[in-house]
């Protein structure tokens, strides 16, 4: 046994008491004596025992009443009952009651030892049991789901949450990245401090520097008074880089400094700031692919990729998907004041099948359509977003599939008068004409991504995450 199990001992025979105790004085086990019902009582909660040994004939009343109490421990102990009377009554009596095992007076050390060896094990093997069932959790730091993956991604936040290691979280866009880097958070000790995101691909590049570490009143034009940047609001806490692959090269460098020195500047001072802060960075593309490509620097690379953290897609996360989607069903039937049972057959079969690109933020998105949309206790199939069931991303379609499935659904809105053919054949899902029009802004900024996503007034995180789409629906 690697830690010694306490055993406490109740029995008025002060020789028996003194055999039993020579029985065991070679072993592991941590002894400990009393005579009366009365004494076992203080002991149980002074000593805290793992096995106890119970006489049924005791001065003060009947030991078997003990078992009760034994029983409504926050960790109640093993009980084995000694008694000279055995009957099969009496055992069963004693079993009834709670006891784990039961021995017959005289019993000699071999005896006494097996049965405090067989208890031991068991005791053992419910602990282990509860560890297990502990780490195989429903749900945890606002994540939902019980899956394998989602198992790991638990214990890598458990660990993480321990030191100040830098967390590098990889994943595709909606898996819940920012929700791990806060679960990493509110399980350390830094937890009280705070957590600061920031977005790297929602901001201007000119006014990232200032974001991170802020400015002096006149440092840029609009800079009209002193403005506290990321890193001082963070100090003592966390600070999550989103998207930190959409840095620029130059505050990557200055970045890197500020990682390895724990001191910076305001934008517009001179003057040398230090604060003690825990990073977690994300990314929705290959780390490895962007340096390779001279878009990242190496350096800082390492210096972020100290644990590596992996969020899986919802396709990856088994049965996850309908708790999620149950949830969400829930959660916004509540807010519009509809009461939802469940998934019929045939949608949760739907909802199982789909690849959700989107992940958990398109899974989301369409049960809040539905609760708008419908009422009614089940939803079916029929009441699922077309998207979902017959849209350019469903399963085993082929093109010539999706743009039928989609000239169906327009077709149904469309009045009697102006549905026929010609009009339908000029009618293209709203996805195709969206791709078209961005991979033309792509194609005029010379296939800078970047500034496309400038011009057509979104964020170039958005445009990835559509391309990425894309490149799984050709695949």
């Amino acid at each position: 046994m690697s830690t010694p199990i306490k055993v406490l001992m109740v029995e008025d025979s002060v020789t028996l008491s003194a055999i039993y105790s020579a029985y065991l004085q070679d072993t592991d086990y941590h002894l400990a004596s009393v005579e009366t019902l009365g004494m076992a009582h203080t002991a149980l909660s002074a000593f805290q025992p793992d096995i106890v040994l119970l006489d049924v004939e005791l001065p003060d009343g009947n030991g078997l009443d003990f078992l009760t109490e034994a029983a409504s421990q926050e960790h109640p102990p093993k009980v084995i009952v000694m008694t000279a009377f055995g009957t099969s009554d009496m055992a069963v009596k004693a079993i009834q009651a709670g006891a784990s095992d039961f021995l017959t007076k005289p019993f000699d050390a071999a005896r006494l030892k097996v049965t405090l060896d067989n208890t031991a094990a068991r005791l053992q093997l419910g602990k282990r049991a509860q560890e297990l069932a502990q780490l195989e959790r429903d749900s945890y730091c606002n994540f939902i789901g019980k899956s394998l993956a989602m198992q790991s991604v638990y214990k890598t936040i458990d660990s993480l949450a321990l030191s100040d290691a830098t967390g590098f979280i990889v994943g595709e866009s909606g898996t819940g990245k920012e929700l791990a880097a806060e679960g990493i958070h509110q399980q350390s000790p830094r937890r009280d401090a705070e957590f600061i995101a920031i977005n790297c691909g929602a901001i201007p590049s000119e006014l990232m520097e200032s974001e991170l570490f802020g400015h002096v009143k006149g440092a840029f034009t609009g800079a009209s008074a002193n403005r506290e940047g990321a890193a001082s609001i963070a100090n003592g806490g966390t600070l999550f880089l989103d998207e930190i692959c959409e840095m620029s090269l130059e505050l990557q460098k200055k970045l890197l400094r500020f990682i390895q020195t724990g001191t910076f500047r305001k934008v517009g001072s001179n003057t040398l700031e230090t604060v003690d802060i825990r990073f977690v960075c994300a990314t929705n593309r290959n780390p490895l692919a962007e340096v390779s490509e001279g878009r990242f620097r190496e350096d800082l690379f390492y210096r972020l990729h100290v644990v590596p953290l992996h969020m899986p897609p919802l396709r990856e996360r088994e049965d996850d998907v309908l708790m999620l989607a149950n949830h969400f069903l829930q959660h916004f039937g509540e807010q519009a004041g509809k009461h939802f049972e469940g998934f019929s057959e045939d949608a949760a079969a739907v909802i199982r099948r789909y690849p959700w690109p989107g992940n958990v933020r398109q899974l989301q998105n369409a049960m809040q359509q539905v609760v708008v949309l419908n009422d009614g206790q089940l939803v079916t199939e029929a009441t699922l977003p077309t998207s979902i069931t017959s849209g350019p991303l469903g399963i085993n379609q082929t093109p010539a599939d999706i743009s039928a499935a989609t000239t169906a659904s327009v077709s149904k809105l469309v009045a009697p008068e102006y549905s026929h053919l010609a009009r339908r054949q000029q009618i293209e899902p709203l996805w195709v004409t969206e791709k078209k029009a961005i991979e033309a802004a792509i194609a005029a900024c010379d296939n800078n991504v970047n500034r496309a996503a400038g011009l057509l007034e979104i964020a170039p995180s958005t445009l990835y995450r559509k391309i990425q789409a894309w490149k799984q629906l050709q695949a």
